[in-house]
């Protein structure tokens, strides 16, 4: 049996329930555009360490009490490579928000403006149900390394 590969991420929606409005993070670079906080597991990391570690390098805020509320799963048919990404969120944090960070500015931003915006990451738009519909534990997505073939999954 081969071994793959498997690159394993984060997300975090971190919500202020007194606005109703999210943590967005305007993305510069790789994956540009309007998405939430998150990045790579270190080795040897704990999930959700990594997730509230990357939260804090992104805007500043510590965060606490994260639920997850979904697994992304991109799955390489040609050679079995995969990537997980875990989505978090929480509305427990504190701290001072950072306006901007190497990744890029962060603002808040009610679900509906989000949703609607034309400057989302790619494909995030397809994350989003993970995170305010609370029906989906799994999105799939069949992946060639370069491009995404058919619909993504939601399980």
């Amino acid at each position: 049996m081969k071994i793959t590969k498997t690159e394993i991420v984060n997300m975090i929606m971190i919500e202020n329930k007194s606005t109703g409005k999210v943590l967005v993070l305007d993305r510069r670079g790789s994956w540009p555009g309007l998405t939430f906080p998150g990045g790579h597991v270190e080795k040897g990391e704990p999930f959700y360490d990594a997730a509230a570690r990357e939260a804090k390098e992104e805007t500043g805020l510590d965060v606490s009490d994260l639920r997850l509320c979904g697994v992304v799963h991109w799955g390489n048919k040609q050679n079995g490579d995969c990537y997980l990404e875990f989505l978090y969120k929480t509305s427990k944090f504190y701290g001072v928000l950072l306006p901007e960070t190497v990744e890029g500015s962060i603002t808040w931003m009610s679900p509906e403006e989000l949703r609607n915006s034309e400057r989302l990451s790619p494909n995030f738009s397809m994350y989003l149900p993970m995170f305010f519909e609370n029906k989906y534990s799994e999105l799939y997505f069949d992946w060639n390394g370069t491009d995404w073939n058919g619909k993504p999954e939601y399980k």
